[in-house]
Parts: structure tokens; sequence; C-alpha cells
């Protein structure tokens, strides 16, 4: 049978913070830092994340990386 994968999903800021647990202002300057995935513009005033590079980030964190 096989492997059915998951379509990308995207994350507001708000459920950026709520995963990662630190505040707005401090994801962006990891974002202008480089230390963080860049966000993805929508439109004029919309701004998301990639739901797997949020992932990946997170898992290098636990790893130490």
């Amino acid at each position: 049978m096989p492997k059915q994968v998951a379509p990308p999903r995207f994350l507001r800021i708000s459920e950026v913070v709520d995963r990662i647990g630190v505040s707005r202002p401090t994801i962006y300057r990891w974002v202008a830092a480089g230390e963080f995935p860049k966000q993805i513009q929508l439109g004029a005033n919309s701004v998301v994340w990639l739901e797997s590079s949020v992932t990946e980030w997170m898992e290098k964190q636990i790893r130490g990386a």
C-alpha cells in the first residue's frame, strides 16, 4: 500500500508562536538573523511559514544541531 503524503500546510505567526513558545518579535529577529525559516509572503499584509520547515527547525533544535 503506498504511503500517503500530507499536503503542505501554512502556519500563521500566531500558530508559529504557539508551537515554538517564544514571542512574535523573537521569531522575526531569528528570521532576520538567519536562525529560523523565512516567512512566505502571501499578500501585502499576509505572511505564513511552511509547517514542514518549522517542524524541521524544531527537530534540529532537539538534536542540538
